[in-house]
C-alpha cells in the first residue's frame, strides 16, 4: 500500500518525507516485524538517497556495505517482500528506475558495465547464511562495473540442487 509523495521530495543525504509505506516482514516466528526499508522510505530512518519517485526509490546501500563506489538500492514504495508478489506497477516503476539508475551509473560515473543483483523466497542465503532472504522488502542491487575493478560479482559455482526431468521443459508447461 502506498500514498502519493509531495512533488518536493528531499535528496542526497536527507532524511525528510512524509510517510508514503506502510509494511514490515514477516518473522521467523510468522509475526510482523517493522521493515527497515520501509522506515527509510517514510523517512523515519536515515538514507543517502539517489532519487525518490511516487511508486520506487532507491538509495546508497548502509554504510560500509557497497560493493563498488555508486552501488546503489532500488526498492519499490510499496512493501512488497518477494518479486513474484510484486504489483505490475511497482515492478514496472522499479525496473524503470533500475534502468535510470544504470544510465546515471554510466554517466556520472563512468561505469562500463553493471550488475543488477535481486534474491526472493526461502531458501536464499542471507547475510549471516540465514535459510532466509536477509531483506524482507524487495530490492535490486545495482552494482557499477569497471575493466579494473576485480570485483567478482557473479556466482562462480553451479548450483547442486537438481531437478527431475527437463528443467525448462516444466517451465515453459507453466506458461501452457
Amino acid at each position: 500500500m502506498s500514498a502519493s509523495l509531495p512533488s518536493r521530495l528531499p535528496r542526497i543525504g536527507s532524511r525528510g518525507g512524509r510517510r508514503v509505506a506502510a509494511g514490515g516482514g514477516v518473522g521467523q516466528t510468522g509475526a510482523m516485524v517493522p521493515c527497515a526499508s520501509c522506515r527509510i522510505i517514510e523517512g523515519s530512518a536515515p538514507a543517502v538517497w539517489v532519487e525518490r519517485e511516487e511508486h520506487a526509490v532507491a538509495f546508497a546501500p548502509l554504510p560500509g556495505s557497497a560493493l563498488a563506489p555508486g552501488h546503489t538500492l532500488v526498492l519499490p514504495v510499496e512493501h512488497v517482500d518477494d518479486l513474484r508478489r510484486a504489483s505490475p506497477v511497482a515492478l514496472a516503476a522499479t525496473t524503470a528506475l533500475v534502468q535510470r539508475v544504470i544510465r546515471a551509473m554510466h554517466g556520472a560515473l563512468g561505469a562500463t558495465g553493471t550488475v543488477v543483483l535481486q534474491a526472493s523466497g526461502a531458501g536464499v542465503p542471507g547475510d549471516q547464511g540465514d535459510p532466509a532472504v536477509s531483506v524482507p522488502h524487495l530490492h535490486f542491487h545495482v552494482i557499477p562495473r569497471w575493466p579494473d575493478d576485480g570485483a567478482v560479482l557473479w556466482p562462480v559455482l553451479p548450483s547442486a540442487h537438481r531437478v527431475d526431468g527437463d528443467p525448462h521443459a516444466a517451465l515453459a508447461a507453466m506458461f501452457e
